[in-house]
């Protein structure tokens, strides 16, 4: 387990991430991370996936377009 401290960042809140926590994400300065939160209210960070998000972005243009349709579904 690694621990970080929260600290403000000009209006913002943000944590530093230590060395071997970017190594092991294999990411570097300037690019993107999912923050993605759990049904049990945890998070997990990792290396953003340009087909994940293409996926997603297709799967909310689908719940907005047929938004009616399933909410009458989920009753």
């Amino acid at each position: 387990m690694v621990t970080v401290k929260v600290r403000k960042f000009g209006n913002s809140l943000g944590v530093i991430l230590p060395k071997e926590v970017i190594q092991r994400l294999r990411t570097k300065d300037g690019e993107r991370l999912f923050l993605i939160e759990s049904p049990a209210g945890e998070y997990r960070l990792s290396p953003a996936d340009a087909e994940f998000e293409r996926q997603m972005d297709a799967a909310k243009e689908g719940m907005a377009r047929y938004r009616n349709a399933l909410r009458t579904l989920a009753k």
